[in-house]
């Protein structure tokens, strides 16, 4: 059995429409979203409805909460211009649609011949939980005692894989916000991440995939779409080196 595993969206349909192209092209069986689907990009409604045509399992983000409500201990910083574009985003949903967010599960657990896999989106304890590779000790201890063989969230925008006691760790990465984050400030990269994961013989294995997405269709979807500083969103991503 294989699994695509897809993450925080964030709205970006350009990315989602080439992830989903790599998942068709590998036959997957199954795709897990892990939340964040929407809020922040230039197409929401549009990556909802491409969601929907999936009718797969999908994990509330904390970034798909914030559409439903606006929390007075929201961790991350609520700006005036986060409120701006989530105040835009909402104008683009149906009421439908934000039912559709309102139906995302805390978590997901599946068994597959025999093998328990836990979806979640920042831990299986909250959606705010953080987990970086560098993070040991009291960071680890919101992923432990779940009796998972596969324990997966997205949150951190970041490709990466280990092992929790027993448990295989996965992040799949972001789908519409990769980044590499060891420059200052961060580099915004058109790469659409997902991970594949397959379960067989009561093993999990993962691989990491990377789809290049136009550059130049991002820009044009952000800058006619009216969502609130659209020019200055449109101009963070650039092109890849050759």
């Amino acid at each position: 059995m294989r699994l695509a595993l897809l993450s925080d969206q964030h709205g970006n349909d350009v990315a989602f429409r080439a992830a989903l192209a790599d998942v068709e092209r590998l036959g997957v069986e199954e795709v897990v979203c892990l939340g964040d689907v929407v809020q922040g990009g230039s197409e929401p409604a549009q990556t909802l409805d491409r969601l929907a045509t999936l009718g797969c399992q999908t994990v509330l983000g904390n970034a798909d909460a914030f559409l439903l409500e606006v929390r007075s201990d929201d961790p991350e910083p609520v700006t005036e211009r986060l409120l701006e574009v989530r105040d835009w985003t909402l104008s683009q949903l149906s009421s439908a649609q934000v039912e559709q967010i309102r139906s995302f599960a805390p978590v997901i657990r599946r068994d597959l011949d025999g093998v328990s896999l836990l979806f979640f989106h920042g831990s299986p304890h909250s959606y705010d939980d953080v987990l970086l590779p560098e993070l040991g000790g009291e960071a680890l201890d919101p992923f432990l005692e779940h009796g998972a063989a596969l324990l997966s969230g997205g949150h951190t925008h970041l490709q990466w894989t280990r092992r929790i006691d027993d448990a295989l760790y996965v992040n799949p990465g972001s789908v519409g916000v990769s980044y590499d984050r060891h420059p200052d400030p961060p580099v915004l990269r058109p790469l659409a991440e997902w991970a594949l994961v397959t379960v067989a013989d009561g093993a999990v294995a993962v691989e990491f995939r990377q789809v290049p997405y136009s550059v130049e269709d991002f820009r044009a979807v952000a800058e006619r779409s009216g969502r609130p500083y659209a020019d200055e969103f449109a101009a963070q991503l650039t092109r890849m080196p050759a």
